[in-house]
């Protein structure tokens, strides 16, 4: 079946093609009598406006991209759950996509949706380059043309784009201090590759926790992994082996925390009893885990909604400020006293 033209849609109203594209589009210099026959017949019809060739008269296009940084990770999908819904309420339509963790689909990706025209991006970026200390080639060419750009959950450092991040600071200071009260001092952290800013600032944040809560910060037990679930399982293994045999655990995700979850089950450990573990993110996979996981959490709905509403912001030509959320500790049955403080 052909789709229904402008000039079906003309000759069933009985006005020119001229008058029914006006109408259609909402031009002012139409009478009352065409808008409303031209509406009811576009209605009985089932006109659908080309909102390709809308955009080239407009240069608007009611479409915006948004990429994360993995489509597995339950995380991701909430954030994006919360994007899209934001901007469908707005109005406008997302395209979705899945950098993997990787620069050059990244890169792809973000092309792409230039060739499409629009109207703005929201990003998660996958940090620098991996061969120089910059941003990929074609964020900085997203950068330096202007288009209307918001950083989510991530940022780049020294460019001076809208962000929407969370600060993991107090709700780390609140989970060690847990752990201390339990009688942890061993206290292992899994974390993301350096080249993420979340991997960074959520390292920075233990090691700050630590020291708040007079403990000894030991690089010893930092595990650098990749954010997903089989460096989360490699760095399981690396804490078994481990000679200084710690007796908690901080993982900077979830997908991590399911691959280093799998490991400890398999190796026959009891979590809450011979080993303590807090997990980054929120997500049904650690609450459903037998003991529940203690989790340090983000509000990715608020996050979600901030980030269309700061880019709007910046479509609008305003420069909104970069907005910061504070991360959440939740204690669950995943911790308990260690052996020595319970006198087994």
């Amino acid at each position: 079946m052909n789709a229904v033209t402008i000039k079906d849609v003309a000759l069933a109203a009985g006005v020119s093609s001229a008058t029914a594209s006006r109408v259609l589009s909402g031009h002012p210099a139409t009478s009352a009598a065409s808008r409303e026959k031209v509406a009811a017949v576009a209605k009985e019809l089932g006109f659908v406006p080309n909102a390709q060739a809308r955009s080239l008269r407009s240069t608007k296009t009611d479409t915006i991209a948004l990429l994360i940084s993995d489509v597995r990770n339950p995380y991701f999908s909430d954030l994006a759950h919360a994007v899209e819904q934001q901007a469908h309420a707005a109005g406008m339509m997302t395209f979705i996509g899945n950098a993997n963790e990787d620069t050059e689909q990244q890169d792809q990706f973000l092309a792409a949706m230039l060739s499409r025209r629009v109207d703005g991006l929201i990003v998660v970026p996958q940090g620098l380059d991996e061969d120089a200390d910059r941003p990929s080639p074609m964020m900085q060419r997203i950068i330096a043309s202007g288009t209307p750009l918001v950083f989510v959950d991530r940022t780049l450092p020294e460019q001076r784009i809208p962000s929407i991040t969370a600060s993991s600071t107090g709700a780390l200071e609140e989970a060690i201090a847990q752990l201390k009260l339990l009688g942890h001092t061993s206290i292992a952290f899994l974390g993301g590759p350096d080249h993420a800013s979340t991997a960074r600032e959520r390292h920075s944040a233990f090691d700050s926790a630590m020291a708040a809560n007079g403990l000894s910060i030991n690089p010893a037990l930092h595990f650098a992994g990749d954010f997903r679930a089989a460096s989360g399982a490699d760095g399981a293994r690396w804490l078994l082996e481990h000679e200084l045999q710690p007796t908690a655990v901080v993982i900077a995700d979830a997908p991590m925390a399911i691959g280093a979850l799998t490991v400890w089950r398999e190796a026959g450990i009891r979590i809450g009893k011979q080993l303590s573990v807090i997990s980054f993110d929120e997500v049904d996979a650690m609450l459903m885990h037998d003991p529940p996981i203690a989790t340090i959490s983000h509000d990715l709905t608020s996050m979600g909604r901030a980030a269309v509403t700061a880019l709007q912001e910046v479509m609008a030509g305003k420069s909104p400020e970069p907005q910061e959320f504070i991360s959440r500790f939740t204690a669950r049955e995943s911790l308990a006293p260690t052996q020595a403080a319970t006198g087994a």
